[in-house]
């Protein structure tokens, strides 16, 4: 049977006690859910959606270099955004975070989060 273990990183904002960061799982880490958060006060970076697209990239990049892992491991992600008109941003900051040979992405679009939340990424990576 393959173990599974919760991993949190103190180098990037948690979202919530209730649930971890990422999960490791054989090969995999799964992460949770990421938005644009401060490590310092735990709110938005800023109100502007490229600053919070780049920030939960920075986040991301953040937990799974502490797990052991590297951006250029990631082979799914999913873009959960508020607004459904804002691809070309997406695009943009997916370039500078996946240069070369990007992961596969889904990106629907959700309802409002809370606290001006307009971004949320979570992903899938190898360890």
């Amino acid at each position: 049977m393959i173990e599974r273990k919760n991993f949190n990183s103190e180098k990037a904002p948690r979202m919530s006690e209730t649930f971890p960061q990422a999960v490791i799982s054989g090969d995999f880490i799964y992460l949770s859910g990421m938005p644009g958060l401060n490590l310092s006060d735990g709110k938005i970076i800023s109100e502007d959606f490229e600053d919070q697209v780049r920030k939960s990239f920075e986040n991301i990049k953040t937990i799974l270099e502490d797990a052991g892992s590297s951006m250029a491991k990631v082979i799914k992600t999913t873009i959960f955004m508020v607004t459904g008109n804002d691809f070309a941003v997406i695009n943009k900051v997916y370039k500078e975070f996946f240069p070369e040979s990007a992961p596969a992405r889904s990106t629907p679009q959700v309802m409002p989060f809370p606290a001006g939340i307009l971004v949320s990424i979570e992903c899938v990576a190898l360890v």
